[in-house]
C-alpha cells in the first residue's frame, strides 16, 4: 500500500515518510527521508501544494513559513507560483518568431532562420526561457569565438535571442528578464582594408578560368563559373548573395544595366555593366526570363561561392603570412576593391554609397583616404589663397 501523508503539529502541514529514500539525521544517523506538503484554498479550491524533502534542506517549520507565505499572498491578491505561467521552451518560441519573421522582416526573415537552425537550434531548442541564463549566453559567446566564428556572427546570434525574448514579452509568452541584457557584445572588427590591385585582379581572374585538372598547360574550363561570379563582383560590387538573386530580367542589355534586387539593405539598385561583363552575361542569360543567370550543376539558384576560390587564392599566394583576418583575400574582397577602384579614380563617395547601396554615405567615407588627389587639389587650392591673401596685405 502507498504511502499515505500525515498530518503534522503545523497547521495545513503534512509529511510523507519514504519507503526507499534515505537521508542523515542532524546526529549523522540514516534515517527514511521525509517530504513535505502544504495545504491552502485558492478560489475556494482546496490546493496541494509539494514544499520538498528532508534532504533537500526542508523541515516542518521552514514548510509552515511558506505555507504562511501562500496565504499572504492570497489575501493581498499577489500571483503565487500555481497561478504563474509556464515558460515556453525555445523551439516553441522560435516557430512562432520566424515565422514572425518570414511576414515582416526584410529578405522574409531568411537570415533569422539559418541562425536558429545553423547555431541556436541544437543548443536551446528544448530549454524553457526561464532555464535559459546569462551565462548560457556567455558560453555559447566564448565557445564560438574559440571555435573561430567572426565577432559579427556572434553579434547577430546574440541579436537574434535578444529579439525573440522581447517578442515573447509582446505577445505575453514570457514576461522574464531577458538574458542578453547581461551579456557584453563581442567587439567587432571587421573593416577591410585590403584590396586587389588591377594587376592581382587580372592573375585572379585567369587563374579561376584554369581547368585544374590539366598540370602541365593552360586550359580553360569549359564553363568557369567562378571566374564569371567573381568579375561580376570586381566590376559591379555586387554580394555574393546578390549575384545569386540575378534572373534573366534583371538584365537590361539596351541600357546596359544589372538590376540587384532582395540586397541586404532591402532597396534594388542598378548598376551599369562594363563590355567585359555584357559579353559574358550574354553566354550566361537563361533560356526564361524568370530563370536565375547561376546556378548549380543540377540546375538550382546557387547558395554559395565554391570553396575553389579559397584554394585558388591561396595557390596564388595572396594569403602568405597574414595572420589579420581583414587582412585576408576572401570573395567579399572583390566588392571591396570594386569601390576601392572607384575612390582611387576620383569617384564622388556619394556616387560610390549608391552603387554600394550603402544605407549612409557615412559608410563610404572609409575609402576617402584613397582619393589623395582630391585632397592634394585642396590644400592646393588652400595655398594659392593663402598666398593671395598675403599678396594684398602688401
Amino acid at each position: 500500500m502507498a504511502q499515505q501523508r500525515k498530518a503534522t503539529k503545523s497547521i495545513g502541514v503534512y509529511e510523507l515518510i519514504s519507503d526507499a529514500k534515505k537521508t542523515t539525521s542532524p546526529r549523522g544517523k540514516t534515517i527514511p527521508d521525509v517530504c513535505y506538503y502544504i495545504n491552502y484554498k485558492l478560489d475556494g479550491k482546496l490546493i496541494w501544494e509539494k514544499v520538498g524533502w528532508m534532504s533537500e534542506g526542508y523541515s516542518e517549520k521552514l514548510a509552515s513559513i511558506i505555507r504562511s507565505e501562500r496565504i499572504r499572498s492570497i489575501r493581498h491578491g499577489e500571483e503565487i507560483p500555481q497561478q504563474k505561467q509556464k515558460a515556453p521552451t525555445f523551439s516553441c518560441l522560435a516557430e512562432k518568431y520566424l515565422e514572425w519573421s518570414s511576414e515582416n522582416k526584410s529578405r522574409r526573415g531568411v537570415e533569422d532562420r539559418s541562425r536558429y537552425e545553423n547555431h541556436l537550434k541544437d543548443r536551446f531548442a528544448e530549454k524553457y526561457l526561464d532555464q535559459i541564463s546569462p551565462f548560457d549566453l556567455e558560453r555559447m559567446k566564448s565557445e564560438m569565438l574559440k571555435a573561430g566564428y567572426a565577432p559579427k556572427t556572434v553579434s547577430h546570434l546574440l541579436g537574434l535571442i535578444r529579439a525573440m525574448f522581447n517578442k515573447a514579452a509582446d505577445w505575453n509568452l514570457y514576461q522574464g528578464p531577458n538574458p542578453v541584457r547581461k551579456v557584453k557584445m563581442p567587439i567587432i572588427q571587421n573593416t577591410r582594408d585590403r584590396f586587389l590591385t588591377y594587376e592581382e585582379a587580372d592573375v585572379l581572374l585567369s587563374e579561376l578560368k584554369r581547368d585544374p585538372r590539366v598540370k602541365k598547360e593552360y586550359r580553360e574550363l569549359k564553363d568557369p563559373k567562378l571566374h564569371d561570379i567573381t568579375l561580376l563582383s570586381l566590376h559591379t560590387g555586387a554580394r555574393a548573395s546578390e549575384i545569386f538573386n540575378l534572373k534573366g530580367h534583371d538584365i537590361d542589355f539596351q541600357n546596359g544595366l544589372i538590376t540587384l534586387r532582395d540586397t541586404k539593405n532591402t532597396e534594388t539598385r542598378h548598376i551599369p555593366m562594363t563590355n567585359m561583363v555584357r559579353e559574358m552575361l550574354k553566354r550566361r542569360m537563361p533560356q526564361e526570363p524568370s530563370g536565375y543567370v547561376f546556378t548549380d550543376s543540377k540546375g538550382r539558384k546557387m547558395k554559395e561561392v565554391s570553396n575553389a576560390f579559397d584554394r585558388v587564392v591561396s595557390r596564388l599566394g595572396f594569403n602568405n603570412n597574414v595572420e589579420d583576418p581583414r587582412q585576408r583575400v576572401v570573395f567579399h574582397t572583390c566588392r571591396h576593391t570594386f569601390a576601392s577602384w572607384l575612390a582611387i579614380q576620383g569617384t564622388p563617395l556619394y556616387t560610390i554609397a549608391k552603387l554600394m547601396g550603402h544605407k549612409s554615405i557615412s559608410m563610404s567615407e572609409r575609402y576617402s583616404h584613397l582619393s589623395p588627389d582630391h585632397k592634394k587639389e585642396s590644400i592646393g587650392r588652400l595655398e594659392q589663397r593663402i598666398i593671395a591673401g598675403k599678396e594684398r596685405c602688401k
